[in-house]
């Protein structure tokens, strides 16, 4: 029994070395193009689940009373830039609730919301879409972006514009001849001078900017979809496998579904190096928002982070953070990114039934 027990000790001292060792390689993603290193991003995809292993780790060694607990307390310490992009404190905030009204419009105070609204819950009622602007309208949203805008012939864009009609600008635009994109928009209460969309090689998903002028100063504007993961259809291709005897056709699924996530690993990168470039060439403030499809552990988050910007959730924001529903709300994956002469004074993300994702709202300064 006594040589069990050594057995087993040294084997956890293993174990939490590894766990611990594979997490840090995870504060070295954002730095790491998916070309350079197959397997960083996927360190990066799995990190929160990392992270939480290690709490457990240091847990089990504290209560062991065993110094081994410093090994997960690294790992953990080392992560903290992502950390901080997914909690900060204070942890509540009473401005910061779901359903804030504001009594009246506030001069200087510009809010700007990003959603991800999955073609409207894909209903062609326009009750998602009539419940959402009911709710922008209650926070007095003055910018509005959406991703998979998703129009339909039962509630087409002019019954969408008709919902919208608080925002009386709006900029959606059209797919280039031969592609279908997965369509964006922007509803805005000031005018939109300038705009312009940027759409991607191979790609259904796109970015857009427009020039909004906000009581006579401009801002630049970028609202973004980037490639999508693809894991629920992967992930329907690795279960018709295990549901069959053929292991050939199981590993072929499993390595199908780690392709596939490595080619939008790559896709996602590219677009975010040209997203970088554009954004560097901005003569204005700037706001970049939208579906990233990325953990703020990413190289697509921290390229199109850069120096140039912040993350309005670390500059005003509170709580923990995440913007997608499923996976036990573990990721990040919707952001609203601002320049420094932009003061973020608010940051939240209400829970929403209307899409997978919940929108992202930001309050500024100008």
């Amino acid at each position: 029994m006594k040589a069990f027990y050594r057995l087993f000790y040294y084997i956890s001292i293993v174990l939490t070395s590894i766990l611990a060792g594979v997490t840090i390689a995870g504060a070295f993603v954002g730095n790491t193009t998916p070309d350079s290193f197959k397997f960083m991003p996927f360190i990066g995809l799995i990190l929160p689940i990392l992270l939480l292993a290690n709490l457990a780790s240091a847990i089990y060694w504290t209560i062991r009373w065993r110094c081994w607990v410093f090994i997960p307390l690294i790992a953990i310490f080392s992560n903290w830039s992502y950390i901080s992009c997914v909690i900060q404190y204070p942890f509540f905030s009473p401005a910061s609730a779901p359903m804030v009204k504001m009594n009246a419009y506030t001069p200087g105070v510009l809010t700007v919301a990003t959603y991800n609204v999955d073609a409207f819950n894909h209903e062609h009622t326009g009750y998602s879409c009539k419940e959402i602007a009911s709710y922008m309208r209650n926070l007095q949203a003055d910018i509005l972006c959406f991703q998979e805008f998703g129009i339909n012939d039962e509630f087409g864009v002019d019954s969408i514009a008709a919902v919208l009609s608080d925002w009386p600008y709006h900029f959606i635009p059209i797919s280039p001849e031969g592609k279908h994109l997965l369509q964006l928009a922007v509803f805005s209460r000031y005018p939109i001078k300038e705009e312009n969309l940027i759409v991607y090689p191979d790609s259904k998903n796109c970015s857009l900017w427009c020039d909004i002028e906000i009581n006579g100063r401009t801002i630049r504007l970028f609202n973004n979809h980037l490639q999508t993961t693809e894991v629920s259809q992967n992930k329907r291709k690795l279960e018709k496998g295990l549901r069959t005897d053929d292991s050939q056709r199981v590993e072929r699924a499993a390595l199908g579904l780690i392709d596939g996530l490595h080619e939008n690993f790559r896709k996602r990168a590219a677009q975010a190096d040209i997203l970088k470039q554009l954004i560097a060439a901005s003569p204005y403030p700037t706001i970049v928002c939208g579906d990233f499809n990325s953990l703020p552990s990413s190289y697509v988050y921290h390229t199109v982070k850069g120096d140039k910007l912040q993350d309005g959730f670390q500059t005003s924001g509170h709580g923990y953070m995440y913007t997608f529903k499923f996976f036990k709300h573990l990721l990040r994956i919707d952001y609203i990114l601002h320049s420094p002469e932009l003061n973020s004074t608010d940051y939240f993300s209400p829970d929403l039934n209307y899409s997978d994702h919940n929108p992202v709202v930001m309050r500024v300064k100008l």
